[in-house]
């Protein structure tokens, strides 16, 4: 339950504090700890250590790391959705201009814990179509939305995510963490990742990920058929690519996020 907020002036300026600490990390999305936090919005420690709490308390911060660092928190996506901002729409009607296109099935997905979640979904109109449920939970490491998003990530907060031995899934799953990190090096520079029958026997994919205004991370995904992916690879390729940068463009320039 929210708590009653102080009165007076005092109740403005503790506004104005916690709103420039939720500004300190709209961009981080790894977290800041309370030092740098402190530092960045010119405040003691101890006074950014009991706001802070107070933001958690209500999750428009949460815990980023072990080391005491936070990130950007849920309720803040929350609010934007109810005030019409939120992610998902503005990116599903990006995503059925992208499955009319295409003629596929397009998802969106999230990261939830170590996994990703679809979180929004425009079907395809094939009669052979690879569709999951929203709300289903994919590997990071072998499907083309969690590679797209462990790319986006610091090595740091790969090997969080990554820790343990990488399952495999099908004869073409990537179980060596070398090779993964070859693979997302090339992921980072050209903005997609591929899922050639790695996570599901005669399912490919690619995916492009992105991150919210929020500093959330987000992967848009195309699954296809493995009898007609190939053909038509490079043409889903570059129309995801076309759609993540208009999504990009609806944010806003970054100054404005």
């Amino acid at each position: 339950m929210a708590k009653e907020l102080p009165a007076g002036r005092s109740g403005i300026q503790v506004i104005a504090r916690a709103s420039a600490i939720l500004q300190s990390l709209k961009s981080e999305l790894n977290g800041l700890s309370l030092a740098e936090i402190a530092a960045r919005v010119r405040l003691p420690r101890s006074t950014v250590q009991r706001i802070v709490a107070a933001l958690v308390e209500e999750q428009l911060l949460i815990s980023a790391s072990m080391r005491a660092r936070v990130k950007l928190g849920p309720a803040l996506l929350q609010l934007a959705s109810a005030a019409g901002l939120g992610t998902e729409r503005i990116a599903v009607p990006l995503m059925r201009e992208l499955a009319r296109r295409t003629d596929e099935t397009v998802d969106l997905s999230m990261l939830d814990g170590d996994c990703m979640v679809f979180v929004a979904q425009v079907q395809g109109t094939q009669r052979l179509t690879a569709v999951s449920a929203v709300g289903r939970r994919f590997p990071l490491h072998c499907t083309a939305n969690g590679k797209a998003l462990l790319a986006l990530l610091s090595p740091e907060r790969r090997d969080a995510l990554l820790a343990g031995r990488l399952k495999r899934h099908t004869a073409a799953t990537i179980t060596d963490r070398a090779s993964l990190e070859t693979a997302l090096r090339d992921i980072k520079i050209r903005g997609l990742a591929y899922d050639l029958e790695e996570h599901s026997t005669g399912i490919c994919a690619v995916g492009a990920a992105f991150l919210d205004p929020a500093g959330h991370a987000y992967s848009i995904s195309i699954p296809v058929p493995s009898s007609r992916f190939g053909a038509k690879r490079g043409k889903l390729g570059k129309l995801l690519t076309k759609t993540v940068g208009e999504l990009q463009a609806a944010f806003g320039p970054p100054s404005e996020r």
